[in-house]
């Protein structure tokens, strides 16, 4: 019995012309779908199942001629349709309610949250997420541009991007508020100091975004486009329309400091004091993907857990008896088909206006389909009849995920310039690469120990972790280049302590809200909406690691073994932490003069005198 598979494969992809049977020199056109049922009695015609051609020899220079011709589209042919079908949404009516009802409870969960955390403030910032969210829908509406699962994701990082700069600005006024500075100069002061992280936390994570649109294809370029329309949007709603409505309140009476809140002075955390156990956790999480794949490939499984999209497999179509929606053939059929199979990736597909189901799952062999219909027959009492078996090619080609990895690595490239650009130091830019680099292998370890299926949403999801990772670097990026600005005489090593902690509560503050957007959409989710959010939960956590603990670190070791040229405020901090020790401190202290105060205190003194007549001139102004 021969079949279209035996006799030649001709993959668009890598251009490969692959001979089947032994004396049969007569190669087929290509296909996306190869038919697998006996085509012994087509034999004479010169045509069969879903291949169509004249019967030629070809040696290699010609094979690969006629891949050149079908590659720029000057292969002169004539398509005939044989079949086609109209099919249903793979995730289904509920799976969509479900998603947008988990969006709206993630939604209000942090908006509550906020509330609490920054009072009015909070109340300004739950305005501007639903306005946020309001015009995305608009604008993807718009533009029609289609919804999938990476353009969730995208939704997903721009509502988290929105809330972390609301968080950034809200800060911000608490610490000047603390600082005893007047709400109004609080309120103007907040959004200026915050927008330098705001803006280059925004533009590194859109230039991404570009460079993806640019160079990559399929779900790579619907990410991007909903990631960019998103970032746009978040930012207008929280440095204009924030900004707008904080000043109305505070115009119309609202102006107790109690209504926004005061930041108390905390003690800075030693972070680079326990530096060498962050990094030691990180190798250890690093080498457990390797470790995990080598253990899989030898238990006879892949070294990751490639899904259809990247592999490829096999597709039956099945006519029951009885019209089935998708929430039935998703609780009904399925379980069967991965008790048989054993696979845990199955995706059912409905034919409109039929009682057909395409069931997909991994590549099955001869035994393993006739045990499915079998099975189908037993369960279902469909008829034997009615069952066919094709095996289908990856949706992902090769052409493009080497497009998504290109994509990457231009995009990362492009954002190292651009922090290179803004900070004036290679080492910022050196740090946030490389923390990024950490979070994306954490969690590609993740996907080979949970045997997380790698399908279309794996490019998205490390996308999204990507954008995630790059913005939360900024902000603590941002904290220590004002804090060298300052003219501190604080160690270097104080510095980076200090300004972590100063961010600390925005790094948890973020991290919490983008959190619990994924995780209610995890927990109400149909299956492939679960096994799209467990990993960008993942993703989460670890850059919210990365960012407290790893990203000030690494930049501090890159300061400390490899100084250079830098910034004056830079040198003079790194001088002031190399030079600084006892004898010298108490010379210093001797040659000062009595009636001055001490260098250290001379900036605090300043700002509190400011403080001080910036409040007796705002009684000033309430009296009048």
């Amino acid at each position: 019995m021969i079949t279209c598979q035996d006799i030649l494969e001709l993959q668009l992809d890598g251009v490969e012309l692959i001979a089947g049977e032994k004396g049969l020199t007569r190669p087929v056109t290509w296909t996306y779908m190869v038919q697998t049922r006996p085509f012994e009695e087509h034999m004479n015609q010169g045509n069969f199942a879903l291949c169509v051609v004249d019967y030629v020899r070809f040696d290699l220079e010609e094979a690969q001629n006629l891949a050149s011709y079908i590659r720029i589209g000057s292969l002169g042919l004539e398509l005939e349709e044989l079949r086609s079908s109209v099919v249903a949404a793979q995730l289904g009516e509920e799976a969509i309610s479900t998603s947008v009802l988990a969006g709206a409870i993630g939604l209000i969960i942090v908006i509550i949250f906020m509330i609490i955390a920054y009072r009015i403030p909070g109340v300004v910032a739950g305005i501007a997420l639903i306005l946020y969210t309001s015009l995305m829908l608009i604008t993807l509406n718009a533009f029609d541009i289609t919804l999938t699962l990476p353009g969730i994701a995208g939704i997903i990082l721009g509502i988290g991007m929105a809330v972390d700069a609301n968080v950034i600005i809200y800060a911000r006024i608490r610490e000047e508020i603390g600082a005893g500075v007047s709400v109004r100069n609080s309120i103007k002061s907040g959004f200026s100091k915050a927008f330098s992280a705001i803006f280059d936390g925004n533009i590194t994570t859109l230039i991404a975004a570009f460079v993806l649109m640019w160079l990559g294809s399929g779900t790579v370029k619907g990410f991007a486009y909903t990631l960019a329309l998103g970032i746009v949007i978040s930012m207008f709603t929280a440095l204009v329309v924030s900004r707008l409505i904080v000043n109305a309140l505070y115009a119309v009476g609202v102006r107790d400091p109690k209504f926004y809140g005061s930041a108390k002075e905390r003690k800075a955390v030693d972070f680079l004091g326990k530096k060498k156990v962050f990094f030691a956790i990180s190798i250890i999480l690093i080498l457990c993907g390797p470790a995990a794949m080598f253990a899989n490939s030898h238990a006879g499984n892949k070294a990751l857990n490639y899904s259809l999209e990247f592999s490829g497999g096999t597709s039956t179509t099945v006519t029951f008896n009885e019209d089935m929606d998708i929430k039935t053939i998703d609780s009904e059929v399925t379980p069967v088909v991965e008790e048989v199979t054993g696979d845990k990736n199955v995706q059912p597909t409905k034919v409109v206006g039929t009682n057909q189901v395409v069931i997909k799952t991994r590549s099955l062999n001869q035994s393993e389909r006739e045990a499915l219909q079998s099975a189908l027959v037993e369960k279902f009492g469909v008829d034997d009849s009615t069952i066919s078996t094709e095996s289908i090619s990856s949706t992902v080609s090769s052409e493009m995920r080497r497009d998504a990895i290109v994509a990457v690595i231009v995009a990362t490239i492009c954002m190292l310039l651009y922090i290179w650009f803004r900070f004036k130091d290679i080492r910022f830019a050196s740090s946030a690469v490389l923390a990024l680099l950490h979070d994306v292998l954490v969690v590609l370890a993740f996907y080979a120990i949970a045997r997380v299926s790698v399908g279309n949403t794996f490019i998205a999801c490390m996308l999204t972790i990507v954008g995630y990772s790059i913005n939360a670097t900024i902000v603590i990026f941002d904290r220590i280049r004002e804090n060298l600005h300052s003219g501190s005489r604080e160690k270097l090593a104080e510095i980076v302590n200090t300004s972590i902690t100063q961010t600390l509560t925005r790094s948890i503050y973020t991290s919490f809200t983008t959190f619990v957007m994924v995780a209610v959409l995890y927990i109400m989710g149909v299956s492939s909406i679960r096994e799209f959010a467990a990993p960008l939960m993942v993703g989460v956590l670890v850059g919210a690691y990365s960012s407290v603990c790893i990203t000030g670190a690494l930049w501090y070791v890159m300061k400390k073994k490899f100084a250079g040229k830098g910034q004056p405020a830079i040198a003079a901090a790194s001088a002031s932490a190399k030079s600084s020790s006892k004898p010298k401190k108490a010379r210093d202290v001797s040659q000062k003069d009595p009636t001055q105060p001490k260098k250290k205190n001379r900036k605090r003194v300043a700002e509190r005198l400011a403080a001080e007549e910036a409040a007796k001139k705002q009684q000033n102004d309430d009296a009048e």
